[in-house]
């Protein structure tokens, strides 16, 4: 019979796998969805963006002695949007393929640094369709993927001990999602490890504050491959720090559970010492200040008291 379940645990592992394997293809289906729809709808208008941002250039420096302030403002918005000048050309790619792909893992992981934003009324109402259903999608990926690491541990465990299971993993996700990929980030970015270190963070918790966020530098050239890879670190280090996460939140309720334990069991025993305190002076009315001395033991709570006072 402990076979036979055996075997129905191993099947609905060796079941569960594919589903997790379909669940990430329709997840990475999602997202190219996404960014295809984004690079369509935010595409042309970037291009336009950055024409006008050309021609408002040239009208400045024609006319720098008499400045107009809307062609200012026009430059002041172009800049605020993420459009910089490169001599005759403008820095593009915020809205191509690969910069879609990126937005839409920040839009359904919830991160949402706040530096791109779609800026046509279509792609904002689609944004809007795209993290409805993208948002349950994430969590449902994130879930599985985190089951599968815990199961990964659980098989440590059998061969490190229950002791270093959890040492083993938090040491290993620690290497693979905090404490390497500042070392990246250095070298593409040009940051220190210390910002590397709080853009991952920041990052991993969907905290998501906008100061740091890689591939925005208009004067570095990013190979191809770098948002794809960020991407994939993202799913999978949410998924690592959502485990820490619930690791952190049991401690707490057990420390808590614990500590609200011992103030029952304290308050029982000084319950318990003064029923027995009643029923000695019940039992002897001319000694009020009955003491417990260390030869007096109460016989329950309930029943008589005996003592011994030698």
């Amino acid at each position: 019979m402990c076979r036979a379940q055996g075997d129905a645990v191993a099947g609905r592992r060796w079941w569960r796998l594919p589903g997790t394997l379909l669940l990430l293809l329709a997840y990475v289906g999602y997202l190219l969805l996404g960014s295809t729809a984004f690079w369509a709808l935010e595409g042309p208008a970037e291009r336009h963006s950055a024409q006008q941002l050309l021609q408002d250039k040239w009208e400045l420096l024609g006319n720098y002695t008499c400045l107009k302030g809307p062609a200012l403002e026009r430059l002041i918005q172009a800049y605020k949007s993420g459009l910089t000048l490169q001599g005759n050309t403008t820095s593009l790619g915020r809205w191509d393929f690969v910069g879609s792909f990126f937005f839409s893992i920040s839009a359904i992981t919830t991160i949402g640094y706040g530096n791109l934003s779609p800026n046509t009324v279509s792609a904002q109402i689609f944004c809007i369709f795209f993290a409805l259903f993208g948002i349950p999608l994430n969590l449902i990926l994130l879930n599985r993927i985190g089951h599968l690491m815990l199961s990964g541990v659980q098989r440590c465990a059998k061969r490190l001990g229950e002791k270093l299971h959890w040492t083993c993993a938090l040491v290993t996700g620690l290497l693979l999602f905090l404490l390497l990929p500042p070392f990246l980030f250095s070298v593409i970015e040009g940051w220190t490890y210390e910002e590397g270190f709080y853009y991952s963070f920041v990052t991993l918790s969907t905290i998501g504050f906008g100061d740091y966020v890689i591939g925005m530098n208009p004067d570095l050239t990013y190979p191809s491959w770098y948002k794809n890879l960020v991407s994939v670190w993202i799913l999978f280090g949410m998924a690592w720090l959502a485990l820490v996460i619930n690791l952190c939140i049991t401690l707490l309720e057990n420390s808590s559970d614990l500590c609200q334990c011992g103030k029952k069991k304290s308050k029982e025993l000084e319950q318990e010492l003064m029923d027995c305190n009643k029923n000695s002076k019940q039992i002897m009315p001319n000694q009020p200040n009955f003491l417990l001395w260390p030869g007096y033991w109460p016989s329950g709570c309930g029943g008589s008291c005996r003592y011994d006072t030698s």
